[in-house]
């Protein structure tokens, strides 16, 4: 039976407006996801967002829309970022979804009925941006301790979670088992800071924000946002319904991937939450570093204020999908803050990824085309530096293996490209190009080219859980699978006479000055419209008479069917049914709604259009589309449930 590896990132709250340090964590869990399913486990990647509480209720109202209204074009951002950077998770958790609410709901019933939970009035600081109540003692001059913002003293009546009787069972778990959390200056802090000083119990509800999962044995409250969304980590495998067999399956989890602004709630609130339950702790939890940019950690106020381009999908734009991989999974150390400027990724792209990988596989095809008709030569004997290179390509796994089994990729992606400068060093001391002159020497070229061959298959192999799209094409031209797995490492198995293709530069190789110049002029027109503020009025269209309004047909639509048209990433197209009616219709909403998410929505249409078609898909009508400030559009949908067909007036 394959192992069990369950790994989860944090969910998200879908802020918008993302950076590339939003995309580390997930990247991270995606590499580590994508090397043990190549390591033939059976693999469970979960991520998703955090959707309730009040940062949600506030921005909300101050749109004016529902607060699912605000937050379901956001959540399709994220996924498409997702897609954008070639995630691919098993399931992706949303706050709001049925099966999480109703989990929820199972564990704070549980938590009170067996006397976890109980009734009394909270008084302390809350900050709204960390959802983070703190007590006077651990603010840092009266302000947020991790964020630094204002923060609000809040009296309520509120139900309490016992934390501080499980103090004692926390402090077990840390000496017990030193590798639960790592690493190990995160221990030292929550058992410090939190655990020896004391822990108190944590109020867990609100009466005040009503955008939120309500208590089962008192609707007056909702859950604690941090108890919400800790709960993902078991409700998405169905724990306590009547179809568990996921959480059977796969739970403990082996990962909790975190960043360390988070680790107090994931090392001692949610390690608690599981005691009272009575439930397994997961097996570790990492607590990783931050992206900073000039020495102040990555975030959407202060991105803007310095020149670096850290919008990832103009660096997917740019300069590709693997390449902002790479430099995300190669450049941080792990567990530590990493720096990022436009020079160093692009300076990584270039010497690494051009260079050294680019290259040793270009210069290889090439020689494999021109000197043995586009076939792989006979591998022939060993001599020289040949058994240095083959060692190296052999050893290659074993350290790529160790480094992840410690969660560093870095390191592993360091012995990858040693092994990748090793072949190129290979390529300078056998001197193919001096060989190809030589008849007499055709088999030591044949010999040569072979083991740089079977190098590079072997490095594309091993470089699959980082970079989802080079390694295939490398392998593809090999005439290999490109799906090849952690079982074809052995030396010697490319076979004589397979084809070889000449690849097009895989990884181009950019005028750094040149990239720099152009993305400090995206972010400086960034910043100057930032700075207009309030946009301006739209110039007021002309009063028509009541009788022209008249002519135009409103009716209330219920979407059935949906998917994207294949010539345009704009558009959707939907089908639409009016009572007994059904319609093609195009809208340019792809961006903020997935077909999945249009699905049984119901829509505001104009009915009475002239059909048109657009990229070749016919649109017998037009959906109804409201637009905020920055120009992300919510569907128009009715207050209350009304049939479809029915006439919008």
């Amino acid at each position: 039976m394959a192992k069990k590896y369950y790994i989860t990132t944090p969910i998200y709250y879908p802020s918008g407006n993302w950076h590339i340090g939003h995309c580390y964590t997930t990247v991270i869990c995606d590499a580590l996801a994508r090397f043990h399913k190549l390591m033939g486990e059976d693999v469970y990647f979960l991520t998703g967002t955090d959707e309730h509480g009040q940062k949600v209720e506030k921005e909300a109202a101050k749109r004016g829309v529902e607060p699912i209204a605000f937050i379901d074009p956001l959540v399709s951002e994220l996924k498409d970022m997702w897609r954008l950077l070639d995630v691919k998770y098993d399931r992706f958790i949303r706050t709001t979804d049925a099966d999480h609410v109703a989990c929820v709901q199972r564990i704070y019933q549980k938590l009170y009925e067996s006397g976890d939970i109980y009734k009394a009035e909270y008084s302390g600081y809350y900050c709204t941006p960390c959802e983070a109540f703190w007590t006077e003692n651990q603010l840092k001059g009266g302000r947020c301790p991790d964020c630094g913002r204002e923060v609000t003293l809040q009296k309520e009546e509120s139900y309490f979670f016992r934390l501080s009787k499980y103090a004692p069972r926390l402090l077990k778990l840390y000496e017990d088992d030193p590798e639960f959390l790592q690493p190990a200056s995160r221990v030292n802090e929550m058992v410090n800071n939190f655990l020896k000083a004391g822990l108190q119990d944590l109020s867990v509800s609100r009466t005040t924000v009503k955008w939120g999962i309500p208590l089962p044995f008192d609707q007056r409250h909702t859950a604690y946002v941090w108890i919400d969304a800790l709960s993902n980590y078991i409700s998405a495998l169905g724990y306590g319904s009547g179809d568990d067999s996921l959480y059977r399956k796969y739970w403990p989890a082996e990962l909790h991937l975190v960043g360390k602004e988070i680790v107090r709630f994931h090392a001692i609130v949610w390690p608690a939450i599981l005691m009272a339950l009575g439930e397994p702790l997961p097996k570790r939890i990492y607590g990783h570093g931050w992206l900073l940019i000039g020495g102040e950690k990555l975030s959407k106020s202060k991105e803007n204020a310095r020149p670096e381009l850290t919008d990832p999908y103009e660096l997917v734009k740019r300069y590709g999908a693997d390449a902002v991989r790479y430099y995300l999974l190669r450049e941080i150390p792990f567990g530590s803050d990493g720096e990022y400027t436009n020079e160093k990724f692009l300076t990584r792209i270039n010497a690494d990824l051009a260079n050294d990988l680019g290259n040793l596989v270009s210069r290889t095809q090439a020689m494999i085309v021109q000197n043995f008709g586009g076939k792989v030569p006979p591998r022939g004997k060993e001599e020289g530096p040949d058994g240095e290179l083959i060692a190296a390509a052999e050893g290659l796994f074993e350290k790529v293996k160790r480094a992840m089994d410690a969660l560093n990729a870095p390191e592993a992606l360091g012995a990858v490209f040693a092994v990748i400068s090793r072949a190129n060093k290979y390529i300078d001391e056998t001197t193919p190009w001096l060989l190809a002159k030589d008849p007499a020497k055709r088999a030591r070229l044949g010999a040569v080219l072979y083991n740089l061959a079977e190098t590079v298959r072997i490095v594309a192999v091993l470089l699959r859980p980082f970079l989802p799209a080079a390694p295939g094409r490398i392998l593809s031209s090999l005439s290999r699978s490109p799906e090849e797995g952690f079982d074809a490492l052995t030396f010697g198995m490319l076979e004589e006479g397979a084809a070889v293709e000449k690849l097009p530069p895989i990884f181009p190789r950019f005028d750094i000055k040149k990239e720099i110049a152009e993305a400090e002029k995206l972010v400086a027109a960034k910043q100057a419209e930032q700075k207009k503020g309030e946009a301006p009025a739209k110039e007021k269209k002309p009063e028509i008479a009541f009788d022209d309004f008249g002519k135009i047909e409103l009716r209330v639509g219920e979407v059935v069917a949906c998917e994207r048209v294949k010539k345009s990433e704009k558009l959707l197209h939907e089908t639409v049914r009016f009572g007994d009616e059904v319609r093609s219709i195009v809208s340019g909403i792809a961006k903020y709604y997935t077909p999945e998410e249009m699905v049984g929505k119901k829509v505001v249409v104009v009915t009475n259009l002239k059909p048109v078609k657009l990229c070749g898909v016919l649109s017998e009508g037009m959906v109804l589309c409201a637009e905020d400030k920055e120009g992300k559009l919510s569907l128009v949908s009715p207050e209350r449930a009304v049939e479809s067909g029915a006439e919008v007036r």
